[in-house]
């Protein structure tokens, strides 16, 4: 059994049973074709497993946001194509606007064991994001009394939609796959359970987007670091001169409530000693940009603060270099942009030599680690931006809620 406290794909019986499974399919494609697969690949080890032990695997997943019901160019069609390649058999495509309709009833009925068959995406459905039960029910009854559920879209996993939770009202032997298995193993323990000391790093624009992250984690942490765009609200809560820089005026109060809570607990809270600034914004975002470095408590008037500087990233490398457990979210400056890279490089370059278990949390995190080429030097990427940000709430995702206990 999983240590985990949910049944995984290792726990359940499959041979000669229907077994749906709810993947992150969501790749993005231009004119018809996928530009990137990575997605598909994370499935595959999962979708192996299930058709090595004789399961009927029955596929399902969302692409993009249709608005009006079925669109083409959402068609998870080209997904059927791909999938077939890798997996080295051919995948069914059960083409129905309704996802559920006589195409994949026939396709399933059809199946032997460890043979595939891929619905089409459960968005062209509008009951699918209100999770109604008509759906739900038209899922389980492809599926039949007997059958199984696996979730292994971790994206998805904070959203109560039909093929994420409301199926499980109606299919009662349920697991979770191995990507999920492995995004509640790091991201979960390493929140829940650290090896200490405990470092999270937070980035991005807005204080806005991270405030429950925020208070959640100076409950667990030994050090907070707080980098990019948001770093400028709590400096301005501490009454420094931060320019043009972006500040959330609405949350410095918060930001000043923050800062007290860490000092009350014994949080190390660090944030930025200096500042790479500039007078505007890049436009384009990866546009020759002339840049200066100044302390972050004297940002000039007609400037504004665009990355960390390079005393910062020694600071923030410093307090890596000793941590057991380092979680980040969120870049240190406009990393897209090659003279603002900076001090998310380095960042990652810390994280990529400590000894720690390093989980990045989704997003523009992983991005800019995969960008940067050090994705292989973590021990775990986080393939849900919003699922990943909910969980270092300290949030249950709906997803894993429903899953039976091991």
């Amino acid at each position: 059994m999983s240590t985990l406290g949910k049944k995984t794909v290792e726990d359940i019986e499959v041979k000669g049973r229907n077994v749906l499974v709810r993947c992150d399919f969501n790749v993005p494609m231009k004119d018809g074709v996928i530009t990137n697969d990575n997605r598909i690949v994370a499935a595959l080890p999962t979708i192996k497993k299930l058709i090595e032990n004789g399961g009927r695997v029955i596929l399902c997943s969302h692409l993009g946001k249709p608005k009006n019901g079925p669109e083409e160019k959402f068609s998870l069609a080209p997904v059927a194509v791909r999938l077939s390649e890798l997996l080295g058999k051919p995948v069914v495509f059960a083409n129905d606007d309704n996802v559920a309709g006589e195409n994949a009833k026939a396709a399933v009925a059809a199946m032997q064991d460890g043979d595939v068959v891929l619905l089409q995406n459960t968005r062209f459905r509008k009951e699918e994001t209100k999770n109604l039960p008509e759906f739900s029910k038209d899922l389980a009854d492809l599926v039949g009394t007997d059958g199984a559920y696996v979730n292994d879209a971790f994206g998805s996993a904070h959203r109560a939609h039909c093929s994420t939770a409301g199926v499980t009202d109606y299919i009662k032997d349920t697991a979770v796959g191995y990507l999920m298995e492995k995004e509640i193993r790091y991201l979960g323990n390493a929140v829940n359970d650290p090896v200490r000391p405990f470092v999270a790093i937070l980035g991005g624009a807005k204080v806005a987007d991270k405030l429950n992250v925020i208070e959640n984690l100076l409950n667990k942490v030994d050090t907070l670091i707080i980098g990019g765009g948001m770093a400028y609200t709590f400096l301005a809560a501490k009454g420094c001169e931060v320019g043009k820089s972006l500040v959330d005026l609405e949350k410095v109060d918060y930001c000043k409530d923050m800062l007290k809570k860490a000092e009350e607990k014994g949080v190390s809270l660090l944030l930025p000693v200096d500042t790479t600034v500039a007078s505007a914004f890049p436009d384009p975002i990866d546009a020759e940009i002339a840049v200066e470095v100044v302390d972050s408590d004297k940002i000039p008037a007609d400037m504004m603060g665009l990355d960390i500087g390079p005393k910062t990233m020694e600071l923030f490398a410093g307090a890596v270099k000793s941590a057991k457990t380092v979680v980040w979210n969120g870049p240190m400056g406009v990393f897209e942009n090659p003279v603002l890279a900076a001090g998310t490089k380095a960042v990652a370059k810390a994280l990529a030599e400590t000894d720690a278990t390093t989980v990045i949390g989704g997003g523009d995190s992983a991005a800019a680690v995969m960008q940067l080429g050090y994705a292989d030097r973590m021990t775990h990427i986080s393939t849900g931006g919003g699922a990943s940000l909910e969980y270092l709430e300290g949030k249950e995702l709906p997803g894993i809620a429903c899953i039976a206990g091991a």
